[in-house]
Order: structure tokens, then sequence, then C-alpha cells
């Protein structure tokens, strides 16, 4: 009896001593896979991947399984990884259900043998720099593809039809081409195609997703975009019907081609003397300025005007034509104006700043415009708009105006911390207070926020026009206020001084007019001054002049280091996540092409989601633990 049980025992043990040596060869291989990919890949954040470590336990990132056998997720978010992925190294791991590499800097093709994972489950790569196809076969198992704000190319793999499983699928931000395939077997509850280059119509299955999901791409139209307008082919009997007329269209312009030669003849004559007759008057107009100044300058033994007189061109009989806006609570009258002691705070594209102290209590910053290429009738009806407009907190209220032929003024609250300008750039000796992230990040969102409101509801067609860091304002608080919007239309001209660098978009600097895709360039310029502390226009004692969007993308396209950020930022702890989520949506604002920007109501949606809510202390597994649920959100 007794040899019966020991022999039942020993046919017992025997298969599981045997699967043993296996569990154990199992881990090994992807303990050396783990290694092989630390070896390849560097990192600026230290790994403790060591031999003498137990994996499961006490290496950073490696979750294993219950029973400690084999590896099941990977997280290594915002660790400073950069370079391209190797083959054969994490694509080893059989048993990996969850991928989690976002906001680091790794760059080239996704490896094939990565995506393809049998037991993939959730994949998180969004912002790094990936470029290339995205790589096919996938694993039929993924119930989350994240690979947003990269630089893959081509089409969207067909094969994504085949996932059942997938839930949450987000490219947005790369520059992917080609037609939308059908998808109505998956189970999407999240999708977002935005900003990329795809073209043809939305399919029927896909439809039910909003707006958003498909936002940025110019050539793709149907529902919920605009409709798609059908052209009628011809049939071969109207393509011969439509040849004569084509010939005889042709023979038209022939005829009538000495005809245009004759009127541009005529036209640039008559151009001609009236560029003749206008350069005689201005110059006339300017003999006689200068006489009068000269008189002035006798008269008053030889002094000119003072710089803070900002009224100079004030009939005496309007002394009182100050018009306020609703709302405002000021009592004075424009004389009462005229008279406070000013200050000079700056001159900038639209004219010169004042600060004018009228009592204790009341301190208001005049802006006398020059310029101004528009009559009184246009003027008060645009400035009707902005008054409208400038409803908002983090939009600094402007409270009167006054316009005469000569003299036209802008009265707005006085903002005591200052620019955003002067708090990134000024005094950087030493006993400075620096702008730690929270606040930079912080002043970032409000200002969105502002450009955003400005945009809504000026119109479609309303813009800022002169979005930079000297008109960021600083209430006590340090939140960012939008100053000088919806003046560009009513000027005759913008300085262009520095052609190749600055805040200005590139189809601004050609064509000189702005639209909101341009001041989106321009709040993305602003971001990239936050995150590097260089500025894009010339500073005192400053010899260089800093191409920021051309200087980002050689440091992360070349080196991808941490060189980009300014080094008042780098002694802040656990940041670089949020500084290189904050660094993606810079680089997607000064995108080259207009339609590649986001909308402003889209940068402000992705600036608030870098924050994470306070309670979650552990933000890569707590993100990355949702990819259980088949419902959850995607995180970017």
């Amino acid at each position: 009896m007794k040899l019966q049980r020991l022999l039942a025992a020993v046919s017992f043990l025997i298969p599981v001593l045997s699967i043993f040596p296996q569990v154990m060869a199992d881990l090994d291989s992807d303990r050396q896979a783990l290694l092989d990919f630390a070896e390849s890949v560097p990192h600026i954040r230290k790994l403790n991947w060591n031999v003498s470590l137990p994996i499961c336990k006490s290496w950073a990132g490696i979750t294993c399984n219950k029973d400690g056998t084999r590896v099941i997720a990977i997280h290594l978010p915002a660790v400073g990884l950069f370079g391209p992925i190797p083959a054969n190294s994490i694509g080893k791991l059989d048993a990996l259900k969850v991928l989690s590499l976002r906001a680091n800097y790794l760059n080239g093709s996704v490896p094939s043998d990565l995506l393809s994972i049998p037991s993939l489950q959730s994949v998180y790569l969004q912002h790094n720099n990936f470029s290339g196809d995205i790589p096919v076969p996938l694993s039929p198992r993924l119930g989350i593809l994240d690979l947003s704000f990269n630089s893959f190319t081509g089409e969207i793999p067909p094969t994504i039809k085949d996932l059942t499983r997938l839930s949450v699928l987000n490219l947005q931000f790369n520059s992917l081409t080609g037609e939308i395939s059908s998808l109505d077997t998956l189970r999407l509850s999240n999708l977002n195609l935005s900003y990329n280059m795809l073209n043809g119509s939305v399919p029927n299955s896909l439809q039910k997703f909003p707006l958003s999901s498909f936002a940025g791409n110019s050539h793709l139209c149907g529902t919920p975009l605009t409709s798609c307008s059908l052209s009628p082919s011809l049939s071969p009997a109207a393509d011969s019907s439509a040849i004569p007329e084509k010939q005889k269209a042709v023979h038209s312009k022939k005829l009538s081609t000495g005809i245009i030669i004759a009127i541009v003849v005529v036209a640039s004559s008559v151009m001609f003397l009236l560029v003749l007759v206008i350069s005689f008057c201005c110059l006339k107009k300017k003999v006689c300025h200068n006489t009068s100044i000269i008189k002035e300058k006798v008269a008053n033994g030889g002094r000119s005007e003072k710089p803070e007189d900002f009224g100079s061109g004030v009939p005496d009989a309007e002394k009182n034509k100050l018009v306020f806006f609703e709302g405002c609570s000021y009592s004075f009258n424009l004389e009462d104006l005229l008279r406070a002691s000013a200050e000079v705070l700056g001159k900038g594209s639209y004219g010169t700043a004042y600060k004018a102290v009228l009592d204790e209590a009341t301190i208001v910053v005049v802006k006398r415009l020059r310029e101004v290429g528009v009559a009184k009738k246009e003027f008060e009806q645009h400035m009707e708009i902005v008054g409208r407009a400038g409803r908002h907190p983090n939009i600094v209220p402007l409270r009167a105006y006054y316009y005469s032929k000569d003299e036209k003024l802008l009265v707005n609250e006085y903002m005591p911390a200052g620019s955003l300008s002067a708090a990134l750039h000024g005094n950087r000796g030493i006993g400075r207070t620096a702008l730690n992230w929270d606040t930079r990040l912080k002043i970032a969102l409000g200002s969105a926020k502002g450009i955003s409101h400005i945009h809504t509801e000026g119109g479609v067609k309303f813009t800022h026009g002169n979005i930079k860091s000297s008109n960021v304002l600083l209430t006590r608080d340090l939140d960012g206020c939008i100053s000088d919007f919806g003046l560009t239309p009513l000027m005759n001209y913008i300085s262009y001084k520095y052609r190749c660098a600055g805040y200005r978009a590139p189809e601004v600097i050609e064509t000189r007019k702005g639209t909101q895709k341009s001041d989106v360039y321009s709040f993305g310029v602003l971001l990239l001054e936050m995150l590097t502390g260089k500025s894009p226009l010339p500073l005192s004692g400053q010899d260089e002049v800093v191409d920021l969007p051309r200087w980002v993308r050689s440091v992360v396209r070349e080196e991808w280091t941490a060189e980009v950020f300014d080094v008042e930022l780098l002694k802040y702890q656990n940041i670089e996540e949020e500084m290189v989520q904050m660094l993606q949506i810079g680089l997607a604002c000064v995108a080259k092409v207009p339609d590649m920007r986001p909308a402003m109501g889209e940068v402000v949606r992705m600036i608030e989601e870098i924050r994470q809510p306070e309670g979650e202390t552990t933000r890569p597994s707590s993100e990355d633990n949702r990819s259980r649920d088949s419902n959850a959100q995607t995180p970017e």
C-alpha cells in the first residue's frame, strides 16, 4: 500500500519537476530581453535593472504575473529613453500584456515584432518621435492602441479592422495619409484620427464619433465634417463634345492678347503717375511738419515733446470725448487722463504704452496707437467687437478708447505683476526669482483659454494677430492674461523687421495676413519660449536671436536630450513627463502647414490633460491599469 502511494507521488512530481526548468528558462529569457533593451537604448533616468536583484520584485517599471514566472507589463513613461527600439528585445516577451513607453524621446521605426506579441493588450507609445509606417501584423488581443503625437507616415494598417477587441484607437498628430477603411467590425468607444493628412470620406461606421475625432484633416469630408461634394463624371460623348468648346476658349484667349497688353500698359502708366502724385504730397507734408517742429522748438527754447505726453494730438474741443465700455466703473474723463503723471512702459508693434497714475487708487495703461488706417466709424465698430470679445478672466480688460484725426488712444487695466517676457528673461543674475514649472503651466493654460475665447467670441475670422510673451500679462496670482488683441485690422502695416525668426507663422511673413491658425503658431512659439527659456526676439545683451521652432526641431531630431529645456526647470523633480507633453503640444502648434495645427480649443484641452489629478500618486500604473476596462479613455 505504501509502495503504491510512493509511486503515485513520484508520478505526480515528475511532470511538475519537468515544468520547473521551463518556467525558469522563460523568466531568464524575459530578463535577458529586458537587459538587451536597456543596453541598446540610452536613458537619462537610471534603471535599477540588475541581474543580482529579483526581476519581479525590484526592477523599476516591471510587473510579473501572480506566479512570478513571466513579465506581463512594462511601465516606463518619461524616464528619458531616446533612440530607436532594437528588434529582438522587448519583442521577445511573449507573455507581455501592457507596454507603456509614453512621453520619452524614442524615434525611428517601431520593430515589427513589438506590436505583434500575441498576448499584448494595451500599448501606450504616445508623445515620442517614432516615424515610418505603423507596423503589421498587430496582436489580435489589442484593446488599447495609442500612437498619438509621433511622426508616423503611410496609411492606417488595414489589419486594424480585424482587431475585434479594440476599444481605444488614438492616432492623432501624426502624418498618416490615405483613406480611412471601414471599421464596422470594431467595438470602438474612443477614436481619434485628428491632425493627420487623411483624405476621402468618413466611413458610415465611424460617423457616430464627434468632430474632434477627425479635425485637422483638410482633405477629409463627410459626417461629422463638411459634406463631400461629388463631381459628376463625364461620359465619352460628353467629353468629345467638350473638346471643341475648350478649343474655342483657347482661340478666344489668343485673340484677346493684344487687348490685354494694351490694358496692362495703360494701367502701368496710371499707377506711375499716381505714385508720383503721392510722393510729391508726402514730401510736401513732411517739409511742412519739420518746419512746424522747428518753430515749436524755438518757441520752447529748444525743448522737444516729452515722451510721456501721449495726448499732444487731442484738440481742446474734444477733451471729454472718451468712450467707456459697458461695465466700466471709472469716473475720470479724458482731461483727467491727460493731466495724469505718465511713465513709458514700452514700445510695441502697434504703438507706445504708458502707465498713467490718476490717483492712489486709479492706475491705468494708455496705449497710443500709431499708423491706424481706418475711419472713425469703422474704428468704433471694431472697438465694440473687441470690447465684447474681451470679457474673459484671461483677457486684459479694455476700459475705454478715444479717436480723433491725429490721436487714437486705448485705456486698459494696469497689471502690476508685469509681463511674461519680463518674468522669463528679466534679471537672469543673482537674486532672480525664477518661474517654476507649476506657474509656467498655469500661465500657459490661462493664455490658451484667453486666445480660445477671442477666437470663439469674435467670430471665425477674428484673430489676435500679435501673440508674444510681452503681450501676456500676469495677475497678482500669476495667471496669464492676453493683451493687445484685435488691433491688426486697424493698422496700415505691421513691421516685419525679423523676417526669419519671432512669433509669426511662415505664411504671415509671406502674405502679411493673419488667421486663427497663425495665432496658434504664435502661441506654439510662446510655449517653446516658456519651455526653453530662450527668446525668439532680440533682448538687451543678447547677440543671437534663436528661431525657436527650427532650433527645437533640430535638438529633438538629432539629440533628444534634456538640453532643450530651460536650466531653471531642471532643478525640479518629477516634471519631465509634463514638460515633454507640453513640448509636443508646442511642436504641434508650430507645424509648417496651417491645417496641421490644432484649434485653440483643442490646445486648451491638451494642456488641461497634462496635469493629472493630485490624488493620483503613481500616474503610470494607475493610468495603464485602466486598460483593463474596455471602455477606458486613452491617456494623452
